[in-house]
């Protein structure tokens, strides 16, 4: 089984101290996790509507693509069926909303929070998301 998500790492560049909102759900053991804001395209989405999308959903902040990140991919197990999961991650700049998980369809964010850029890969709980935090702090200066 085959699935696709597209989110990443939206950056408020309004303050001198740059930071990113990130999310955090609860894994299948009940354990908090925070990570970058992502999910399934709908419809007839690309890659970077879905991402634009989740992360407005997820987090309620508005941003616009300023370059793709790269893609990571994995594999689990759900009711017995192993998936390989591929995640799209852009770079994206805030231009407006406010930091809520209210506006979740799914309700699978349980915390929103800004965190500085530099302290986010330190944040998060997933490796392959580390490198995409990493990522995101080398291609950014370019977009400012």
């Amino acid at each position: 089984m085959e699935e696709v998500s597209a989110g990443g790492v939206v950056v408020d560049t309004s303050d001198a101290e740059l930071r990113v909102a990130i999310i955090a759900r609860l894994n299948r053991g009940g354990r908090l996790e925070w990570c970058l804001p992502k999910g399934h395209p709908e419809g007839k989405e690309n890659n970077e509507e879905a991402a634009v999308r989740e992360i407005a959903e997820e987090t309620g902040i508005e941003g616009s693509i300023l370059a793709p990140l790269g893609s990571i991919d994995y594999w689990f197990t759900v009711s017995g069926h192993r998936v390989h999961k591929t995640v799209h991650h852009y770079l994206l700049r805030a231009t407006g909303g406010e930091l809520t998980i209210e506006n979740d369809p799914d309700q699978e964010a349980v915390d929103v929070a800004w965190v500085p850029i530099q302290e986010l890969a330190r944040k998060l709980s997933f490796p392959n998301e580390r490198r995409i935090a990493d990522l995101a702090r080398e291609v950014l200066p370019g977009h400012l």
